[in-house]
């Protein structure tokens, strides 16, 4: 492939829908695919008049609304390099981000203007861009090289600084189609994906995919109960996005309910526990379909379809780690266990290597650009392995190992077991540096009841005692990051924040 016509795909999706409703927003506010496309042709020829040019980086720094699906359409249109910043970032995350993918301008709200201009960025304005007049706004775009650069992603930093992502446009292509011939069933007209997570990752990828077959895509900007629960009594939602923290939001918000109506729940980014997908079953059905994507290679790189989701959870015992089913045609997948570590003796574990099609074409760092290797594979930062059936259990991260005592530790398992207890909310396995142990194992949890912490060194009784956490301490909240995954290095921040650790054979915390 050499080119990909963007514009003539999205001419003959709104000439095939016409005033069939594309994408609503929380707010009420909805596009059919002919105002989609206008709109779309509309930013495009915004950008063009402006001087950007194809490959240039194009900030994109909006919550989930119309306005960021209009854009997101539109500098691909044009074949710019879209570079959505998510809503939560911080001023300095922002700079950070911009620098990395030099960004000069991003296309904002005015209350953000001036966070932009802080950072010696340029805001263009979405208020004052529709009121611009834009010279062939209706004229159709050539097609963009495939191998110009199409997207710029970032990861999501929970080791250390975000690093960018770079896909081109046929990598943002391929993936697109193998996410559509995946899916577990092809939508309707007008049958509605309810997304609810920030459209910079996994909600924008959906939306392409649903949007492209003739499907309405609702679009909120967080999880809001109150408008959630009409939409899921009425049964006017067919298929939801929801990661397993906002699945934990509505199992608990709306408990004994059952659902009607909803045909699958998309669900991935991190795992799924047992218990929580019996309350989700209890409330919906078996229709839990798990994939595994990440930053660096975009869903789906693993799938595993709702009835063997629901047959992997109905066994009797299962083995520690997040089962995320088969890779699908195209992805290649190894594990290179590490010498010199003791978990990998376990199951044949180790980090888990992928090649496939819809992967980015290299990583951004602040010394420069870096690609995969001469083969093309890319280590993902996962552990992991291939279990008995082919499908590929993840396991935990290769930077979140900790060191204590001689030992290596995968956090996942710990937190895996502890996470099950029902007398605080979340929780976080995590490390502080220790003299004496080398790294000291700490459980960190919020929401918590009297007795909390016996209930969770209970769970962990059966582990070998190297292996159980040494400090038990309570936050308020634990600290995420702008993709609203729980950073261990965070909270370990934080906790240092309020305490001292006295070193020795039996550490402790003292308030500072």
């Amino acid at each position: 492939m050499q080119t990909v016509a963007w514009s003539d795909q999205l001419n003959v999706l709104a000439a095939r829908m016409a005033n069939n409703t594309a994408v609503t927003d929380g707010q009420g506010q909805s596009l059919s695919y002919t105002q989609l496309s206008h709109l779309a042709h509309r930013c495009a020829a915004l950008l063009s008049n402006r001087g950007f040019a194809s490959s240039q980086s194009i900030g994109v720094w909006l919550p989930n609304c119309l306005d960021a699906v209009c854009w997101a359409y539109g500098i691909r249109l044009m074949g710019g390099a879209e570079t959505p910043l998510s809503w939560s970032l911080s001023e300095s995350e922002l700079q950070w981000c911009c620098n990395l993918a030099k960004v000069q301008v991003v296309i904002t709200s005015a209350e953000r203007a001036d966070q932009v201009r802080a950072c010696g960025l340029q805001p263009l304005l979405t208020d004052d861009m529709h009121q611009e007049r834009a010279e062939s706004a209706s004229e159709p775009w050539p097609a963009v090289p495939a191998s110009d650069t199409g997207r710029i992603l970032f990861t999501s930093g929970t080791t250390g600084k975000p690093k960018g992502v770079i896909y081109t446009h046929g990598a943002r292509w391929v993936g697109e189609q193998m996410l559509k011939a995946s899916l577990p069933f092809v939508p309707e007209v007008g049958a509605t994906l309810l997304l609810m997570t920030p459209f910079v990752h996994g909600a924008s990828l959906l939306t392409f995919a649903w949007c492209d077959l003739g499907g309405h895509v609702l679009l909120h900007d967080g999880v809001a109960t109150d408008k959630l629960e009409p939409l899921l009594t009425r049964g006017d939602l067919q298929a939801i996005f929801a990661p397993p923290t906002v699945l934990a939001k509505i199992t608990q918000a709306f408990r004994t309910h059952q659902f009607k109506g909803v045909r699958c729940i998309f669900t991935g980014t991190q795992a799924m526990t047992p218990t929580l997908y019996q309350a989700t079953c209890d409330m919906f059905g078996p229709i839990v379909r798990i994939t595994y994507g990440m930053s660096e290679c975009v869903n789906p790189i693993t799938v595993m379809a709702p009835d063997q989701t629901h047959a992997y959870f109905s066994q009797t015992s299962l083995p520690a780690g997040a089962c995320v089913g088969w890779p699908v045609p195209g992805v290649s997948l190894r594990i290179e266990a590490a010498a010199d570590n003791e978990m990998s003796k376990q199951a044949e574990q180790g980090e888990v290597f992928l090649r496939a099609p819809q992967q980015c074409a290299g990583l951004i760092y602040p010394e420069g650009v870096r690609g995969h290797d001469a083969e093309g594979w890319h280590a993902t930062g996962d552990l992991g392995f291939i279990d008995h059936a082919g499908r590929l259990v993840l396991t935990g991260r290769v930077a979140d190992v900790i060191k204590t005592g001689g030992y290596r530790v995968n956090p996942d398992e710990i937190e895996a077991l502890q996470m099950e207890g029902t007398l605080y909310g979340a929780l976080c396995v995590t490390s502080l540096m220790s003299d004496y142990w080398g790294e000291v194992i700490m459980t960190v949890a919020q929401d918590v009841q009297p007795g909390w912490e016996d209930e969770a060194r209970d769970r962990v009784a059966s582990l070998s005692k190297y292996k159980q956490p040494r400090l038990y301490v309570a936050l308020p909240l634990l600290a995420r990051n702008a993709q609203g995954k729980v950073s261990r290095k965070k909270v370990s921040q934080a906790v240092l924040e309020k305490y001292r650790m006295e070193d020795g054979p039996y550490p402790k915390l003292e308030l500072k």
